[in-house]
């Protein structure tokens, strides 16, 4: 199987999540990013693009079948991955409307059980779903003397893509 073939998953409830970046609502994915994430909050539209572009793989989740016709976009999430060693798993939200439904931990299951991300080391960040993680074999970070991190610098990011920052 290529690395990043489009895959397709179906629930007998009318859910599917689909890896096919031609399915992906972008202006749903921005607004939820933009107006009620509290890791992305404000971030310009051509970013998001830019992010959904160069990432490894995108999983869109949706009422309905996006293949066959029409379907709601109602959670996002995606990887950068070199496929080998490591993964980070980012930007994943369920609508607030939408929760419940076990629909995360579907999304979930798909994503750690993807053949070439499945032995990597995966990373992410979150401020309220360790539980969830946890179920997929996320744990807090060992040796934390050992590792480091560059801060995000939204300022440097704008300006490398000739925005300028709408700070409110």
């Amino acid at each position: 199987m290529p690395l990043t073939q489009d895959q397709l998953w179906t629930r007998n409830d009318e859910f599917t999540i689909s890896t096919n970046k031609d399915y992906l609502d972008v202006e749903a994915i921005y607004q939820f990013l933009n107006k009620e994430s509290y890791w992305a909050n404000g971030i310009a539209k051509e970013l998001v693009q830019a992010a959904i572009t160069h990432s490894s793989l995108c999983y869109g989740i949706y009422e309905g079948n996006p293949s066959i016709g029409q379907a709601k976009q109602v959670g996002f999430a995606r990887v950068v991955s070199d496929f080998v060693r490591f993964s980070w798993l980012g930007d994943v939200f369920v609508l607030p409307g939408y929760r419940g439904k076990g629909l995360s931990k579907w999304l979930m299951s798909i994503i750690v059980e993807h053949p070439h991300l499945k032995g990597t080391s995966f990373t992410l960040a979150t401020n309220d779903a360790h539980s969830l993680y946890a179920q997929f074999g996320f744990q807090p970070l060992g040796q934390m003397e050992k590792r480091m991190g560059r801060p995000l610098n939204w300022d440097e990011v704008y300006s490398g893509y000739s925005l300028t920052r709408n700070q409110e």
